[in-house]
């Protein structure tokens, strides 16, 4: 089945909740390296979703709730967001498709400031990482492959 292909400057809309965090998601901008071009964008192959990266995003969790903060990425796209013939400088085409798996890399910790209470320090959120999901949204309704 056929799908719209993914070009220069398309965005990535992430889903807020990502396991127990919920997370004040912001899009992230598509970055192409394709060799072939479409109404003069240049087309993303697989290995572009690896490169992008939107930082500075809030999150916090039902425990952590003093806001932390971290970055979106894509972790893997799903089996329909590759085409399976047709290829880019030798690499498959990213295809719009349906949700791709994300992940959210925590740089500042989100807090549970209960402790403080007590007399206490405010306990940091353990979890390094959260996974969650995603999808492409397309200028492109014109040109589809598969």
């Amino acid at each position: 089945m056929s799908d719209f292909i993914i070009l220069e400057n398309d965005q990535v809309i992430f889903i807020p909740a990502f396991g127990a965090a919920v997370v004040t998601v912001q899009p992230g901008i598509m970055k192409a390296t394709g060799k072939t071009t479409l109404g003069g964008k240049k087309i993303c192959v697989v290995g572009d979703e690896a490169q992008l990266s939107v930082p500075g995003c809030p999150y916090m969790t039902p425990q952590y709730v003093t806001p932390g903060v971290g970055t979106l990425k894509i972790e893997k796209l799903a089996g329909n967001q590759q085409s399976k013939k047709t290829k880019s400088g030798g690499k498959k085409i990213i295809l719009k498709g349906m949700m791709l798996k994300a992940k959210f890399e925590v740089q500042t910790p989100a807090q549970d400031p209960t402790p403080v209470a007590t007399g206490g320090s405010p306990i940091p959120d353990g979890t390094r990482s959260y996974s969650g999901q995603g999808s492409f949204q397309t200028t492109n309704m014109k040109f589809k492959v598969s």
